[in-house]
């Protein structure tokens, strides 16, 4: 570079000659910033390249050792356990539950669950926990299933718990998107394997939603049912492209995949570049499904919306039904979230429950969160929500497995100077959970029995259409396909061939490195004043806007079109759908065999309103004031630690033991309150001494969010009067009362 004006090397720009000047400043950053965009484009296309070379590629920080290799089982999976090597300096303590990470078969590879330091992972192995994480291989095995890959998870678990026989409690199991479907699928064959479930924008009631918003849903309606699907896999041969799968995600936001990931990187190519290929790397990294895989996906649960209804078999005639989860559920969703919705992920609920009284009678413990603003993706791979919502959660899983049954819901409150007993906190949020009805559920929206009618029609319309592609189209489209057709036809998916175009494959990106090389090192962004720069961003601010009005349109057209179509009576009559019927059609039955067990269980717990001792009538007391309040937080889950170190004859409680002692005492004054309070004096000791500093701990625990008002307070009195012993202050020492210490501690194991 001669020119003095342009040799960014050695002197300064400047912009002598006004408007002009500005325009050369903004002409030789737009370059410069162009041959970098391109530049970053070839890299991505290289190690596109490099990951799809591995045998097992994935995007985890963390070191991965195989512990059980899913292709050597009776019934081969591409899946595989891994355990987590924890980082040097990070001490894991054996005896405290496992964390096991899943990730969703969704069109990407693994390794999102555990992307960054602040992560799913990453915030377990903080907090002290071993971590397993469950990935795939690119491909799947011959024939394999959805049964087959939920059985191979069983047996993951069964290993995981016999590798961890002196922990607390049995694995907390976080399943993300189309993994946590999965999931709770396993846990409702498989119960016993789980300790806690954390799902994170998973569709389970895929019908749900609300009129003007989240229009993904009406897809398989408005493609004529899943007949699509099947001719997808027929022309891959028998394999199902999951870049189908990522383009359906794009197309949810035009914007987004048209121009605003690709001009952040532009508008931001100093700064932006390393996060940006971090992510693509996962973004690109496509696998494959059978074709038998994705069909029982989009049939079951997309159109079909059976797994909430109990209408999904195994192949030994199990039947599905959440009703048998008896780990606590914790549901992670967002009003942000355009793939899976806050109805969509908790409208499972109203499908299977009337009220929560019949929750708790099952003996299930579902908590919810809701968050307001982040996408999709960032609900699992946000830094800021994996810091907050699952930081909380994975330090307080002792909290949620202890939660009496019912429905609650998260809220996370910054801690403050001004927060009361701060000490109890060791993070910086408190995590609270409020009691909830399912009232709180529908006023996030959701269907009346119109809209199910209509899904329901759209999901009678799909099995008629797949059944004629399978009778006239199938047989003969397989037979006709020449060897080698669906190999070459994901080679040249669009969403494949934009990698290996802007790759060092193409002989027209040879120049670009070097090119990238000299801009790079006489770099002179402009500066942020200039006009020319503000032109720029307003034209992309202009084609925003016309992107996302486009969208709109389309999504108004697509909601309309459906609930007009599949909303004709002449069509719901035609396919059998009765007009006139107000149930909607995808509640889950009552069974007999559920009126059995839960009558079996309230009559066992009847005869057991006196038994027990000090232990339980604390617990039947904390739970009798603490109704009132309607919630529980960390802070009170750390003072009831102290509780259950209370010696009265008894070795210590374990978490496990702890956990049944709540829930039965809970479900004990749910069946009769007044028998329950009533039997309190026969159950305590004599040794009135003990009473007094089991009264006062009760007091410690209770007061640990403040003072006791109102009802609250009432309630208490009447607790002192059952104790019958003079009440003395709440921290008040006793000789016969050992206090386990669990300030700035949440993984002190008592």
């Amino acid at each position: 570079m001669n020119n003095p004006l342009l040799n960014t090397a050695d002197t300064e720009i400047s912009s002598p000659f006004g408007l002009f000047g500005s325009m050369l400043d903004y002409g030789l950053d737009a370059a410069q910033r162009s041959i970098l965009f391109w530049d970053v484009l070839r890299q991505r296309g290289n190690r596109y390249r490099a990951q799809a070379a591995k045998t097992a590629p994935h995007v985890l920080s963390y070191t991965p050792e195989i512990v059980v290799d899913g292709r050597t089982l009776e019934r081969p999976v591409n899946y595989a356990l891994t355990r987590i090597v924890p980082p040097d300096g990070l001490v894991i303590d054996q005896t405290r539950r496992p964390f096991v990470v899943i990730d969703p078969r969704a069109g990407h590879g693994p390794g999102i669950g555990g992307f960054k330091a602040d992560s799913e992972i990453g915030v377990a192995l903080k907090a002290g926990h071993p971590c397993y994480f469950v990935g795939f291989l690119p491909n799947p095995m011959p024939g394999q299933t959805i049964e087959d890959i939920a059985r191979a998870e069983a047996i993951f678990l069964e290993k995981v718990i016999a590798l961890h026989p002196d922990a607390d409690a049995k694995p907390c199991v976080i399943g993300n998107c189309q993994a946590g479907w999965a999931v709770m699928m396993l846990a409702a064959l498989r119960p016993e394997l789980f300790g806690s479930i954390i799902i994170a924008g998973t569709p389970l009631s895929y019908w749900a939603g609300v009129h003007g918003k989240y229009p993904m849903r009406y897809s398989g309606g408005l493609l004529g049912g899943s007949w699509l699907t099947a001719l997808t896999s027929d022309l891959g041969q028998g394999i199902f492209d999951g870049a189908w799968l990522v383009q359906n995600f794009e197309n949810q936001n035009p914007a987004n995949t048209l121009w605003t990931k690709q001009y952040n990187l532009y508008s931001k190519i100093d700064t932006e570049a390393d996060r940006y290929l971090g992510f693509e790397d996962w973004w690109g990294g496509h696998v494959n499904l059978n074709g038998e895989e994705i069909q029982f996906i989009v049939d079951e649960l997309f159109i079909g919306n059976n797994l909430a209804a109990g209408r999904i078999e195994t192949s030994d005639g199990s039947a599905l039904d959440l009703r048998n989860i008896r780990s606590p559920i914790v549901v992670l969703c967002s009003k942000g979230d355009n793939i899976t919705p806050p109805p969509q992920a908790l409208d499972w609920i109203l499908d299977i429950y009337d009220d929560v009284q019949e929750i708790r009678s099952h003996g299930q413990t579902i908590i919810y969160s809701v968050h307001e603003t982040v996408g999709h993706l960032g609900i699992f791979v946000s830094a800021g929500i994996a810091r907050k919502e699952h930081g909380e959660f994975s330090s307080n899983i002792d909290l949620i497995d202890a939660l009496p049954p019912g429905l609650y819901e998260a809220i996370f409150e910054l801690k403050t100077a001004e927060t009361f007993n701060a000490d109890l906190v060791g993070g910086d949020w408190i995590m609270r959970c409020e009691a909830r009805t399912l009232d709180d559920i529908r006023a996030l929206g959701g269907n009346d029995a119109a809209d199910d009618r209509r899904f329901a029609t759209a999901a009678r319309v799909s099995e008629i259409n797949l059944s004629l592609y399978r009778t006239f189209v199938h047989t003969i489209l397989r037979q006709a396909l020449p060897k080698g057709f669906g190999e070459q036809m994901r080679k040249l998916h669009p969403l494949r061939l934009q990698y290996d175009l802007f790759s060092d494959a193409n002989p027209w990106m040879a120049s670009v490195a070097s090119f990238a090389q000299q801009s790079a090192a006489d770099r002179r962004p402009v500066q942020g004043d200039n006009p020319f720069l503000a032109l720029e961003r307003a034209a992309s601010g202009q084609i925003i806007s016309t992107l996302d009005s486009w969208r709109t349109m389309m999504e108004t057209v697509s909601e309309a079109t459906f609930l007009a179509v599949y909303g004709c009576p002449l069509l719901q009559a035609a396919v059998g759908i009765d007009p006139a019927d107000q149930a909607p059609r995808r509640r889950a039955s009552k069974t007999g065999l559920h009126r059995r067990v839960l009558e079996e269980r309230i009559e066992e717990l009847r005869g057991r309103v006196s038994e027990g001792g000090l232990r339980e009538c604390l617990a039947r007391s904390l739970i009798y004031v603490a109704s009132a309040r309607g919630g529980a937080d960390e802070r009170g889950f750390a003072a009831i630690r102290r509780i259950r170190s209370i010696e009265d004859g008894l070795p210590p409680m374990t978490l496990g033991a702890f956990k049944s002692l709540i829930r039965d005492q809970f479900l004990i004054l749910l069946i009769d309150e007044a028998g329950a309070l009533s039997a309190i004096p026969g159950m305590l000791p004599e040794d009135r001494e003990l009473r007094t500093s089991a009264l006062a701990a009760l007091k410690e625990v209770l007061t640990v969010r403040g003072e006791l008002e109102g009802e609250l307070e009432s309630r208490w009195q009447k607790v002192v009067e059952l104790f019958d012993v003079e009440e003395k202050p709440a921290a008040a020492p006793s000789a016969r009362l050992k206090v386990v210490k669990t300030t700035q501690s949440k993984q002190a194991k008592s």
